[in-house]
């Protein structure tokens, strides 16, 4: 009957936690003895559930069962689905308490809140450089490594970062996305127009 009701019988002498199955707290149990009797037979990871077994399956098999009903999309895990959702539905259900920032992703919002309090805790063990994400130090970790991942397809120039290569593209496609709104000149980079702007408001560009 507890499984129809609020009813959680099965406590944790640990931690206080309490759920409707024995077999959920048997599960629970495990988080605070560190056991995991699941284990893979490919590569030897090893979990605490038989579904998590179940799940990392998928990724020696590539099996994908999850799709969006609106594109081609796919992907190993349901929770995965329900954020690539969000990309159509456009909610935002992680909102920052001190500015009202909303994002998608709960680990977007962690990051978020790092703008606050200031905090970095990923630190470069070559320097003393410090940043708020993951992604930063990836991305900083190139200038002691001269690690260059980002190729042009079209003359082979490669780059550290994402962001120089879209760039570096428009010298080929002649793209121009940056309009100046009082006289309509674009540029193909946006500290061009930076620049231009002050043209208009009358302000001394300064040469070197």
């Amino acid at each position: 009957m507890s499984s129809h009701t609020d009813e959680k019988p099965h406590s944790c002498g640990i931690c206080g936690y309490s759920c409707s199955k024995n077999s959920h707290l048997v599960a629970h149990m495990r988080t605070h003895t560190g056991e995991k009797p699941y284990t893979c037979g490919i590569c030897g990871h090893s979990c605490t559930q038989k579904s998590h077994l179940v799940t990392h399956m998928r990724t020696h098999t590539g099996e994908k069962p999850y799709s969006c009903e609106i594109c081609k999309y796919t992907c190993s895990l349901k929770s995965t689905l329900m954020r690539h959702m969000r990309t159509h539905t456009a909610e935002k259900p992680y909102i920052c308490e001190i500015c009202q920032y909303s994002c998608t992703q709960k680990y977007n919002l962690v990051k978020h809140i790092r703008i606050h309090t200031g905090e970095k805790p990923y630190s470069c063990e070559i320097c003393e450089y410090s940043c708020s994400g993951q992604s930063c130090l990836v991305k900083h970790m190139r200038s002691h490594t001269g690690e260059k991942p980002y190729c042009c397809k079209v003359c082979g120039c490669c780059f550290s970062q994402k962001t120089s290569l879209v760039k570096h593209m428009r010298t080929h496609t002649g793209e121009k996305p940056y309009s100046c709104k009082i006289c309509g000149y674009s540029f193909s980079v946006k500290s061009n127009l930076v620049t231009h702007m002050k043209i208009h408001r009358g302000e001394k560009l300064h040469s070197f």
